[in-house]
């Protein structure tokens, strides 16, 4: 079988070796397992301009490669116009000689993927939306057209779309989906953690709750929101401590931020650091705070899930369905002293707390790398 990937994420080419950016390669090796060929069909960068990337350790034949372009404005767009017939062209090309088609979407290149694949409606087809798939969303109007086509079953034979989360009145080729961190094999006993709040004569000591964010230090992810709420919490006498994992412009604001209220000796900016010391974070943290405004899969409230951290995170994307609505997690409403309070009422609840902790890491620990596999072996084995 013959696999073809429509994509925007770049191949870089590296002495006889090709190099693309790290987590794709990862999901990608899976496929390639239950496919004899594989080609891509995607932009071809010089250099990695700074992207995170690993090599491609499966065999792949020559890639189809794509010109890139930029539809945001009308200027960019018009003088996008020869790109897209050229790709246009290209994809059509390589989809006529493909025996099951994987999109990669949302994107401008998954959009023409997606109005090329109309040609082929006897080749099986998969398509894989790493955004947000909420219809009620915001989204710039190319990834609102690509949802509407890949939801058309008209237009769209012999697909399945794999979406991040359950929607209400989804058409009958949308498929739930997921993305996994940890293997059957990873899982280990981990003893759930406990508040222990001080006692009213003050003879015992408190012990801290250890708050962790993960992500990008972006406008976006809003860690600010984050420690203010662990801010309001140490204001109103609680024994707090607050670590965060990653880089990003938003840095510099929340180091003068820390430093404005006082807050060095519990908020800690870590910085970058290794999947396995991100991993003992959520092994010894008892929340994970994500105020984010978009994710597509929130993969480090599944990853904290898993190891008993309780997800404390805004409800965008499959965030309510990832914690049932609250009964694996707490849903935040970002209206500041609504979070607060649900927050507080979970640590003055050490029973509830440690229902949340459990329920989440019964659910997160289904989905491992073992099951996502057998899922996409199901995926491209199915009949045409």
């Amino acid at each position: 079988m013959k696999l073809l990937i429509v994509s925007a994420a770049p191949l870089i080419p590296k002495k006889k070796e090709w190099k693309a950016y790290g987590p794709y390669v990862k999901e990608m090796e899976f496929w390639a397992k239950y496919a004899d060929e594989i080609q891509f069909c995607c932009p071809v960068w010089e250099s990695d301009r700074g992207l995170l990337v690993t090599t491609i350790p499966f065999e792949t034949v020559s890639p189809v490669v794509l010109k890139e372009f930029d539809v945001q404005s009308a200027a960019k767009a018009f003088k996008s116009i020869f790109a897209v017939l050229v790709n246009l062209v290209y994809i059509a090309k390589a989809m006529k000689t493909a025996d099951h088609i994987h999109l990669r979407c949302p994107g401008n290149i998954g959009l023409l993927g997606c109005l090329v694949q109309i040609l082929f409606p006897n080749t099986p087809k998969t398509a894989k939306y790493a955004g947000n798939w909420d219809p009620k969303a915001k989204q710039p109007l190319s990834y609102r057209i690509q949802k509407w086509i890949l939801s058309n079953t008209f237009l769209t034979r012999n697909m399945q779309v794999l979406v991040y989360g359950e929607w209400q009145g989804s058409t009958k080729n949308i498929k739930p989906f997921f993305t996994a961190s940890y293997k059957e094999s990873d899982k280990e006993d981990v003893p759930l953690r406990k508040i222990l709040r001080q006692t009213q004569d003050g003879s015992e000591p408190q012990e801290d709750i250890r708050f962790l964010f993960v992500g990008t230090l972006s406008e976006g992810k809003r860690p600010l929101y984050a420690i203010q709420l662990v801010e309001e919490l140490r204001n109103k006498g609680y024994s707090v401590r607050m670590d965060l994992y990653g880089e990003g412009k938003e840095r510099a604001q929340l180091l003068s931020y820390i430093q404005e209220k006082g807050l060095q000796k519990i908020v800690v900016l870590h910085g970058n650091q290794s999947a396995e010391t991100v991993q003992h974070a959520y092994r010894d943290s008892h929340f994970l705070l994500l105020p984010s405004k978009s994710e597509g899969w929130p993969k480090v409230v599944a990853e904290a899930m898993f190891w008993g951290c309780v997800p404390v995170a805004s409800a965008v994307s499959c965030v309510p369905t990832m914690l049932d609505n609250g009964t694996r997690g707490v849903v935040l409403t970002m209206v500041f002293d609504e979070d607060f309070n649900q927050l507080k009422k979970v640590i003055d609840d050490a029973g509830k707390y440690q229902i949340l902790a459990e329920k989440g890491m019964l659910w997160s620990r289904h989905y491992t790398l073992d099951y996502f596999e057998s899922e996409i072996r199901g995926l491209l084995e199915r009949p045409s």
